[in-house]
This record gives structure tokens, sequence and C-alpha cells, in this order.
């Protein structure tokens, strides 16, 4: 709904774009005939004041810690769904009925296998090969054996190629796994729900199944269920900008996979893993390791957000998730204690306390992977599991909305024309 125009004045002309209201939230400036009526474009390095799109999918408050899906809070997601009714009511924008729900399953179940042609794909990669780089090409290579799964010109075709991916991707990734540990493959088990299949399929012997316990599969549950979605952060937004050249689902998710793997993204809570194992090597005390972060000569990883300037609401549920975890399962893991000592160190410090630096869900997360005994290359995978229905959601949400291609405009800085030397006429010089 348009209610206000902001102008613009520019080289003695005024120009007015309308001023665009979201349901909730933020407001934005429509400069979508920016260029076309002053020639003009805008500079918005990492696009922090940009909305590349509207969006019914996911709601962020970071001033307020709020996250929603689909309206419904977070808090409400993590105590009453299961992930893959989560993946549901993203992906398809409302709550599944029972029969919704039974079908769906059912669809899970019937693609958990993969062709076993694609198996010898895992024989090309190292034992030490990462995880992450298996996840993407495996997964951009699904459509070379199932090439039916690629067309999404209709509903049903669109619906089986969401439980493909949804349901694949747990496959390849624990296979993935198996393969580094010169394990065997390990099938899915129709009989087992998402979550179950999964720590069966990493963690079973040929001759001895893995029961895991009913606190482990509800903490794999809550895990995927908060990292499903979360707007338009860095890899869903390359999902979407890679979809709008209408290139096929399983490539544009391919294409976030690749985009999660960095450290200022899906890899956060790798560095904060790595971060504790410094720190258990006893070189330096916490309390000097937090003078040092405060002296910016160090980073205290999984504090802080891009988004959120108070707890991130994620954070908050998994807190809860990590001690009844560790409870049940009886850990006992020095990292996870000098990561609790660390905790509360900074959440009793004023330095932290007055910048909003919190503990994000990246923090927590790595402490429930800890605790299931997921490894640490493994990390982002479980990240791309779990945000897999987001990105599906966003990829169907651009294809039915837009279908245009995205295209950024730049600033150019470099030199306006620049004379041709021939090479035997150019002077020696080494870089």
């Amino acid at each position: 709904m348009t209610a206000k125009t902001v102008t613009l004045k520019y080289d003695g002309r005024e120009y007015e774009f309308p001023v665009l209201y979201s349901t909730t939230g933020e407001g934005c400036i429509d400069i979508s005939k920016l260029r076309a009526e002053t020639g003009l474009t805008t500079l918005d390095p990492g696009f922090g004041n940009t909305a590349s799109c509207v969006s019914k999918i996911t709601y962020v408050n970071g001033e307020k810690g709020i996250l929603r899906y689909r309206g419904i809070p977070i808090e409400t997601v993590a105590e009453k769904m299961t992930f893959v009714e989560t993946a549901w009511l993203l992906i398809y924008g409302r709550l599944p009925t029972m029969a919704e729900m039974k079908k769906f399953s059912s669809r899970l179940t019937n693609n958990e296998l993969l062709h076993e042609g694609l198996l010898h794909h895992f024989d090309a990669f190292p034992p030490n090969g990462q995880p992450m780089s298996i996840l993407s090409a495996v997964v951009n290579s699904l459509i070379c054996y199932s090439p039916e799964i690629m067309d999404t010109t209709d509903e049903e075709a669109m619906r089986n190629a969401v439980a493909a991916i949804i349901s694949k991707v747990r496959t390849i990734a624990a296979f993935s796994y198996r393969k580094a540990m010169g394990l065997p493959f390990v099938y899915p088990d129709p009989a087992r729900s998402y979550c179950d299949n999964f720590l069966h399929m990493m963690f079973s012997i040929p001759n001895k199944s893995h029961q895991p316990t009913q606190e482990a599969v509800k903490a794999l549950n809550l895990f995927l269920m908060l990292h499903a979605d979360h707007e338009q952060n860095c890899s869903t937004s390359t999902v979407r900008i890679v979809g709008s050249a209408e290139t096929n689902l399983f490539s544009s998710v391919a294409s976030g996979i690749c985009a999660l793997w960095g450290k200022l993204h899906g890899g956060a809570n790798v560095a904060v893993f790595e971060m504790l194992s410094r720190l258990a090597k006893g070189d330096e005390t916490l309390d000097k390791f937090i003078e040092r972060v405060k002296r910016k000569e160090v980073r205290l990883m999984g504090f802080g957000h891009r988004v959120y300037k108070t707890f991130d609401p994620r954070a908050k549920i998994l807190k809860k998730a990590v001690f009844d975890l560790l409870e049940a399962e009886r850990v006992a893991d020095p990292l996870i204690d000098i990561a609790l000592k660390l905790e509360e160190k900074a959440l009793n410090d004023s330095y932290f306390k007055e910048r909003n630096l919190y503990p994000n869900v990246d923090f927590y997360s790595g402490m429930i992977l800890r605790a299931l005994r997921i490894p640490l290359n493994m990390y982002t995978v479980m990240f791309a599991i779990g945000r897999m229905p987001g990105w599906i959601a966003h990829w169907r949400e651009n294809n039915e909305d837009l279908r245009r291609l995205a295209r950024p405009r730049q600033l150019y800085s470099g030199p306006v024309e620049t004379p041709f030397v021939p090479l035997d006429l150019r002077p020696d010089e080494e870089l």
C-alpha cells in the first residue's frame, strides 16, 4: 500500500518516489524507476539498506528480537512443530492438514534413496574431501540421474522435486560423512522419522543399528527448525539471484550451499569451536582473552549478529536445549565447559552488555552438534540441511512472483580509456 512519497532534488529538478509499507516492520522507498527518471543509481555495499524483493515467507525484527515463519513466532514453531512440518509451512505458506502431512512424509520416504550410479561420485572424492564441496556437487548432479525431477512446471512436479531435494540432501550428507570416515554407506530406513533416520545413517554399523535417544532426535529437530529460514541472508539471496535466470531448483540450491560455506555465514559455528579449541590449549586464561577481545585484538566468535541488536531468539531456544541434551546424554566435554564459562563471563561484563553483544544461534548450535557427535567439518552441512526449506520457498516465490533477471548496477571507478601498447614495447615490470 502506497501512502506517502519522498522527494529527491537533483540538478535543479525534483523527483518523487513512492514509499511502500510492509504488513509489519520497516517501509521502503520504491526506486525501481530511479535510473530511468534521473540517470542515477544507488550505491549500497552489502545491501544493508536495500530490499531486493517483496516476500511473504519470514519476518525478522532485529531490534526487538523477533523471528516468525509465515507469521508464526519461532518460539511456537520450536515448541509445537517438527522440521518436516516446518518445511511444509515455509514452502507452501500455511500449516498442513493431517492428510497433507501424511502425503508429504510419504513423498520424503519415497525419495530418500539415491540412484546407485550416483554413489560412484563419492568414490571420486578424496577421503579428506570437504563435505560441503561434496554436498554441493552431488546435489547439482541429482538431475543427471533423475532428470524428471528438474521439471517443476506444474504443482505435482514441483511437490515431487521439493520432496526429492529435502529427502536426498540428508542421505547425501550422511554418505559424505561415511565416505570421509572410511565406513560403508548405511541406507535410509523407511520406518524412521526424518531426524532419527539421519542419525541412523550417520552412526549405524552393518551389524548394529544406531538407536538415537529421544533427546537426541528432539535436539536435531530443533536445530534444523531454527535454521530453516532467516529471510534475505547471503545464501538465500544467492538462491534467488541464481533462480532469477530460470536456473533449475537443484542448481540454484547448490549455489546456496556454496554461499553458506563461508565463515561469516554458515561456517560461523565452526569458527566458534576453532576459537574454543585454541582456548583449550591453556596458553591464556579466559579473562585475558576477554580483555584482548575488548581491545579488538581478537574476535569473540558466536557473539553479536548482523541483524539482531538484542538476544537472538533462536539462541534463547537453543540454550535451553543444550542443557537438556547434555544432561540426558551425560556428555562431558571440556570444550563445551569452556564455552559455558566464556558465555558467563561475557554476559556479566558491561562491555558486552552496552554493545548488545549477546550469544547468537551459532554459539549454541555448535554445542548441540558436538553433543550429538557430529564432526566439526559437518557443521555447515547440518546448517544446509536445515536451511533447505527456506531456499526452496524463496526460489519458488521468486519464480512465481517476479520472473525478472537479477542484474545489480555498479559505480565504475576504473580508467576512462586506456591506450593500448604493443607487447614488445611495454616496459618490464614484475608483480
